[in-house]
């Protein structure tokens, strides 16, 4: 089954973060550095090591859930680029 998205991107990204700004005191409490799927209609969540997991434990629950993901406590999910400051050689 193809899931369809029901909102450009803009408005996918500001539901995401809306419904994370509202669950982030309970999910920072026990949850920092894991992984969040939230369904930006419902505000239904899970919680998991990695995105794969949150997602699929979400769908199940939710077969048509419009999904957002978040690292708790942190500003993505992932992140690019190198750790700590470039050292020229």
């Amino acid at each position: 089954m193809t899931r369809q998205p029901r909102y450009t991107k803009e408005e996918h990204a500001r539901r995401g973060m809306a419904a994370y700004e509202q669950l982030r005191p309970q999910l920072e409490a026990g949850h920092r550095g894991e992984i969040v799927a939230i369904d930006v209609d419902s505000n239904d969540f899970e919680v998991a090591s990695d995105t794969l997991t949150a997602a699929d434990r979400l769908l199940a629950r939710r077969p048509d859930a419009q999904i957002w993901c978040m690292r708790v406590g942190y500003p993505g999910v992932h992140r690019f680029g190198p750790r700590g400051p470039v050292r020229a050689t």
